[in-house]
């Protein structure tokens, strides 16, 4: 084959596609899980439960 640098390594084309529709279904699933419960704005200190001894 004399035209080596037109080659595709489908293989590798078809892992950049499934990580990208991965990262779209999770960047999704992300911002769903925001709508409905939104993290706080500030911080708040954890209340400390006693220890059972």
């Amino acid at each position: 084959m004399s035209n080596d640098d037109k080659l595709i390594d489908f293989s590798a084309e078809r892992d950049k596609r499934i990580h990208d529709l991965h990262d779209r279904k999770l960047n999704e699933m992300r911002q769903a899980f925001e709508q409905a419960l939104p993290l706080p704005k500030g911080k708040k200190k954890p209340k400390n439960k006693p220890k059972k001894r």
